[in-house]
């Protein structure tokens, strides 16, 4: 399965189009949040048009430039991921949006247990079917990055991930983790058995990523390649 991972495309609607091929190219699409242009939230609905013309299967959350009502646009395109667990090809896939707080001036800022919880229904159905498996078997999207060397770099000194989101990722070990937020933080790293990804701020820097996974013979999937290319 071949996934085109972007994020952060803040309504430079454009540069979409500088990616029809990779679009034409994988499977389905993974978008890590921030439709809208920093500060203004109305500038969301034209760029989730715009993206929504480009491929049928799409998932995606909210980052924090996007209205926390905006999540209604998302369901009513039908590619909302938020607070939901929902399946492509027998792939799992579960997202929770914004970011954790910092100046209070952005849309959608939360707290690192807020974020977390969205991942419930995961851990029901894990439970309700009595199958660990699915951990390793899902790609979490979350906005908010984890704590990490990479994916939340702001500079040499600053980190601004979510130390609790890496706690959660050590412990659960989904497949993936496709992430956004930090524009400097563009990269793929591990956190032990699981990529993570960011693939910068698109609308900026033209940069995604290029994600392919296997279903192995024993019903498990597994990361292939994960690539980093950009647009400009």
């Amino acid at each position: 399965m071949k996934l085109l991972v972007i994020s952060d495309l803040h309504a430079n609607n454009s540069v979409l189009d500088k990616l029809d091929a990779e679009f034409k190219a994988c499977d389905a699409v993974i978008f890590g949040g921030d439709f809208a242009e920093c500060f203004k939230p109305e500038t969301g609905k034209s760029a989730l048009d715009a993206l929504c013309k480009k491929h049928d299967n799409i998932f995606a959350v909210l980052g924090n430039c996007d209205n926390e009502a905006f999540m209604d646009e998302l369901e009513n395109a039908d590619i909302c991921a938020e607070k939901s667990l929902v399946y492509f090809d027998g792939l799992g896939i579960s997202g929770s949006g914004g970011g954790t707080y910092f100046t209070g001036k952005t849309e959608f800022e939360r707290s690192e247990d807020e974020i977390l919880e969205d991942y419930a229904v995961v851990e029901n159905a894990v439970k309700e079917n009595n199958d660990e498996s699915l951990w390793h078997n899902l790609i979490l999207i979350s906005h908010n990055p984890p704590k990490a060397d990479i994916v939340d770099k702001v500079n040499e000194t600053l980190h601004a991930g979510s130390q609790k989101f890496t706690d959660f990722i050590k412990e659960k070990q989904p497949l993936c983790v496709v992430c956004g937020h930090i524009h400097e933080g563009v990269g793929i790293e591990k956190i032990g058995e699981t990529t993570v990804i960011n693939p910068g701020a698109l609308g900026e820097k033209g940069s995604f990523v290029l994600l392919e996974i296997e279903k192995s013979s024993d019903g498990n999937w597994k990361v292939l390649n994960a690539e980093l290319k950009t647009a400009f």
